[in-house]
């Protein structure tokens, strides 16, 4: 009796700890164990992994003349801009989400001098 409760413990110890470590996965860049769900949807898209967004074929929202003397911007997160600086026209949408200020020469590289704040969508705001 005691050698099948033995055994069955031992089952579901194995069990247990097999299921857990599947879940996780060594990063070498980072040096750690990150656990990862592996059932859901595919790799991430290059616009999910945009830091600063990307560009858009939809509609813009609104335009930004960016000319001499304009220091900075604002933006609001998800927001679909043309941006006109130079003769160079782009519609950007900013998906930034973790990234609140950055330069807009990380967008565009005539836009030195320029720094971009990304406010938080109101949509998301959740109020």
């Amino acid at each position: 009796m005691k050698t099948k409760f033995a055994c069955l413990a031992l089952f579901f110890a194995l069990s247990a700890s097999g299921s857990t470590t599947a879940l996780a996965h060594e990063d070498p860049a980072e040096g750690s164990t990150h656990w990862v769900s592996h059932t859901g949807p595919g790799q991430p898209t290059a616009n999910q992994l945009a830091p600063y967004g990307y560009v858009s074929a939809g509609p813009e929202e609104r335009t930004l003349q960016i000319g001499p003397g304009v220091k900075y911007v604002n933006v609001t997160r998800l927001e679909t801009i043309r941006i006109n600086i130079g003769g160079t026209s782009m519609v950007w949408t900013f998906d930034t989400l973790g990234t609140p200020v950055f330069s807009l020469s990380e967008i565009m590289p005539n836009a030195s001098g320029v720094t971009v704040y990304v406010n938080e969508s109101p949509l998301y705001s959740g109020s």
